[in-house]
C-alpha cells in the first residue's frame, strides 16, 4: 500500500467540543484507512464572507487543533479577498511566524478577482501553496463569490511562479480538467464529489499524474469513499502512488524544510 496524505481536511463535520478534539477525532478514522498526514482548513464553522476577526479565530483554532500532531498534520492560513489586508497580517502569523503551509482561499472572492493580487503574492513569497476552492455548479446555484476553474486559471496565469491547486477540480471534473490543462502551475485535487470512473484516468491522462492530488474533504466525506476515487482507478501503481502522497510531498517540501518542520 502507497504512502497517503490527504491534502483537504476540515473540523466542521468532525465530532468534539474543542479543535483539539476534534482533530483527535479526525485522525483517528484517517489512522483506520492507512492516511499517514492530514491538511486542515478553516476552524470550527463555515463562513462564506468571515470577517477579519473570524479570520483570526478561524485560524487559532486550527493552531489549536495542530498543537499535538505536528507529526500528522498541515494548516492552511485562511484568507478572503474582501479583507486584504487582514488577510496579509493572517499569512504573515500563521505562516512566515506559525506553523502553517498554504492558504485557503474559498468563497468570499472569485479567483480572477485582482483585490486577491496582493494575497497571492505574500503566499509566494513565504514558498506556501495556494489552494482555492473551485466549483462548476450547473443547477443555478453558484454563489457570488464562488470561483470556477476558469478563475483559477486567470489568476494562475498571473503568477506563473505560484503553486496552485484547483479545490474539487471544479466539481464538474471534466470541465475542471480542462481549464487548467495548460497551466504546469496548477494542480487538481480529487476531493468532494462523489466517486466517479474515470475521473482519474482522465486527470492523469490530460494533465500528467504529477499534477493530481488526494483530498477527502472530510468531514463532510469519507475517507473511504473519496480514496476509492484513486484506489480503484486503472493506472500504474507508481501514477497512484504520486497521487496519495508523492506530489503533495514534492510541493510541500520547500516551505516545510525552510520552517525545519520534520518531513519524513
Amino acid at each position: 500500500m502507497p504512502r497517503i496524505w490527504d491534502l483537504h481536511c476540515h473540523l466542521v463535520g468532525t465530532e468534539g467540543r474543542t479543535p483539539e478534539e476534534r482533530m483527535t477525532t479526525l485522525l483517528s478514522y484517517a489512522s483506520r484507512m492507512g492516511i499517514e498526514r492530514v491538511c486542515v482548513y478553516m476552524g470550527m464553522q463555515f463562513l462564506h464572507h468571515p470577517g477579519p476577526d473570524d479570520l483570526r479565530q478561524q485560524n487559532d483554532e486550527v493552531i489549536a487543533a495542530l498543537s499535538h500532531y505536528h507529526d500528522r498534520a498541515f494548516g492552511f492560513c485562511y484568507v478572503s479577498g474582501e479583507h486584504v489586508e487582514a488577510s496579509l497580517r493572517e499569512i504573515d502569523r500563521c505562516i512566515e511566524n506559525g506553523p502553517m503551509v498554504g492558504i485557503k482561499l474559498w468563497v468570499a472572492k472569485r479567483a480572477e478577482d485582482e483585490a486577491l493580487n496582493a494575497i497571492v503574492e505574500r503566499t509566494i513569497k513565504h514558498k506556501a501553496l495556494v489552494f482555492q476552492h473551485t466549483w462548476v455548479k450547473t443547477d443555478g446555484s453558484q454563489l457570488a463569490g464562488e470561483s470556477t476553474p476558469e478563475g483559477l486559471a486567470a489568476l494562475a496565469r498571473r503568477f506563473p511562479e505560484g503553486n496552485f491547486v484547483c479545490g474539487h477540480t471544479g466539481g464538474t471534473w471534466e470541465l475542471g480538467i480542462r481549464a487548467v490543462r495548460d497551466l504546469p502551475n496548477v494542480s487538481v485535487e480529487t476531493a468532494g464529489f462523489d466517486p466517479t470512473a474515470g475521473m482519474v484516468e482522465m486527470a492523469v491522462r490530460e494533465l500528467g499524474a504529477e499534477r493530481v492530488l488526494f483530498g477527502s474533504d472530510a468531514g463532510g466525506r469519507s475517507y473511504a469513499s473519496q480514496l476509492s476515487k484513486v484506489l480503484g482507478a486503472e493506472i500504474s501503481d507508481v501514477d497512484r502512488a504520486l497521487i496519495l502522497s508523492g506530489n503533495l510531498r514534492r510541493l510541500l517540501a520547500p516551505i516545510v524544510r525552510a520552517k525545519g518542520m520534520r518531513f519524513d
